[in-house]
């Protein structure tokens, strides 16, 4: 196949998660043979230090800087076998208009944040999607599985809503070997609906038990925020340290945003990557949470301060090891990147033949 993705990032992956979603899932998407195209938006925030993969060795990535540089691409575009446009591509509604306008092949969106989509569409806010325009996709890759996939059908007139959850490619996501720095560490770019959350989960039991170490890395939290002394920040890991900061974290916790947990069946791609690491996992509950980990055996689920601390003081060495290995073989047996990228050739060809 011949694809061309319009996405937020490739490039960078400061700030956001869709920058190690794409790598992974084109990387096995372009080893079973396929031929990619990946356009995206020259922003000044995704630029110079924060640009950490300029020249992928998978596909090839240009840059535009505007709408109308768009149509150097319309060719390609036109020619393409499927054209996919993701969440949050800056003035994404008119590149899906631009896209249904032009695409010959099979068309999709491939929303990594369907839950904050849906809920943005519901109050017209919505600056990269709008109703209108998913009827034309082919197919709606939904990074939300659940009862979220009838209603885009029902409610919005998706002809193709599939669920296409986030993956991880275990050969840059491994077991570290390397003495645990931190008892409980969490990865995650700064958001209000989160915060509550990570105060109530984290903080809290730093606070509470200064005698434990703890980690909070990732950008743009507000300079007000009073950090215990024993919580180590960091502004930007790198995926390249991704391995690394899980493999020295005793636990790591996740962390889902509001309108995820409210819709279920939204695992980030941040529990398949500390899985795939073998590092214990410590999450806030949701629905759907079980149909990819079962909780007690792959991961730990935590509602409470409470909770949290009686699973880095009360939990012996081996069982910590055993649940880290069990989230491990589950990712590796369902969520690499070559599951995923073989659910999305499987879902091309099906969209090209009906």
């Amino acid at each position: 196949m011949r694809l061309v993705v319009l996405g937020l990032s490739l490039s960078s992956s400061w700030g956001n998660g869709h920058a190690t979603t794409y790598r992974s899932l084109l990387g096995a998407f372009a080893a079973r043979g396929h031929e990619i195209l990946f356009l995206e938006r020259d922003v000044p925030w995704y630029r110079g230090a924060h640009r950490d993969l300029a020249e992928p060795d998978f596909c090839r990535l240009a840059f535009y800087d505007d709408l109308a540089g768009l149509d150097a691409f319309a060719e390609e575009v036109a020619s393409a076998d499927a054209v996919i446009v993701g969440s949050y591509v800056p003035d994404g509604r008119a590149v899906g208009a631009f896209v249904q306008a032009r695409a010959r092949g099979v068309t999709a969106f491939y929303d990594i944040d369907t839950p904050v989509t849906v809920a943005a569409l519901e109050r017209g806010t919505c600056d990269y999607l709008s109703a209108e325009l998913i009827p034309g996709y082919d197919l709606y890759l939904s990074f939300t599985g659940g009862p979220m996939l009838e209603r885009l059908a029902r409610e919005f007139g998706s002809p193709g809503p599939r669920a296409l959850y986030c993956c991880v490619d275990p050969g840059r996501y491994r077991p570290w070997d390397g003495a645990p720095r931190w008892d409980l560490s969490y990865l995650g770019t700064y958001s209000d609906d989160r915060q509550p959350v990570l105060e109530r989960l984290l903080l809290e039991p730093a606070r509470r038990a200064p005698h434990l170490s703890f980690c909070v890395a990732g950008p743009q939290y507000p300079d007000g925020i009073p950090w215990p002394a024993n919580v180590t920040r960091f502004e930007h890991v790198g995926p390249a340290d991704h391995s690394e900061f899980y493999g020295v974290s005793r636990f790591t916790l996740n962390v889902t945003r509001a309108d995820m947990v409210r819709a279920g069946w939204s695992p980030s791609v941040r529990l398949f990557e500390a899985a795939a690491c073998a590092t214990p996992i410590i999450s806030d509950p949701w629905d759907g949470l079980d149909s990819v980990f079962q909780p007690g055996r792959d991961i730990l689920v935590a509602r409470s301060g409470d909770d949290v601390l009686a699973a880095l003081t009360g939990l012996g060495e081996e069982a910590r090891q055993a649940l880290g290995a069990s989230g491990q073989a589950r990712v590796l047996a369902a969520h690499t990147a070559a599951h995923r990228a073989a659910e999305l050739e499987a879902h091309i060809a099906g969209a090209t033949a009906a």
